[in-house]
């Protein structure tokens, strides 16, 4: 595992009260070896005026998910992880159900990490692809 041990869904869950996480309902749902998962409603708080999920909202989904990954592989006493640049290709149209983002990293470096996040439907028809990369500071 690439993740810090004794990390649990209700921590990484915690971390997300009363922040844009909470508002949009994202929800962590697994924890892998080398991924996390979370799922999105699509709602009324996550679509936009033609009644389809936003891409915003799928980049709030990745970063949220890129951010909490990297966080999650470094030591806190001594780094912390923030976001340098994110992109993300919105390839299928979503207009009701649940989305499900799964981040997996492509490369885990000293002082940069990248992290590729795909974002489902519930039929597992991929909808959204991202990447984003991720600064590793070192605390002072």
């Amino acid at each position: 595992m690439i993740f810090k041990p004794n990390i649990s869904l209700e921590i990484l869950n915690s971390w997300g009260e009363n922040t844009m996480t909470d508002f949009l309902d994202i929800r962590f749902t697994k924890i892998g070896d080398d991924y996390l998962e979370a799922t999105m409603p699509v709602s009324p708080k996550t679509k936009q005026p033609l009644g389809l999920l936003h891409g915003g909202a799928n980049v709030v989904l990745a970063e949220t998910l890129g951010s909490l990954a990297a966080t999650l592989t470094v030591d806190t006493t001594k780094q912390y992880c923030v976001g340098l640049e994110i992109n993300a290709n919105h390839l299928k149209s979503v207009k009701e159900g649940i989305v499900t983002g799964v981040t997996r990293p492509v490369h885990l470096g000293k002082k940069t990490q990248v992290w590729e996040v795909k974002i489902y439907t519930e039929q597992g028809d991929l909808s959204c692809i991202s990447r984003i990369t991720m600064a590793v500071i070192d605390k002072k």
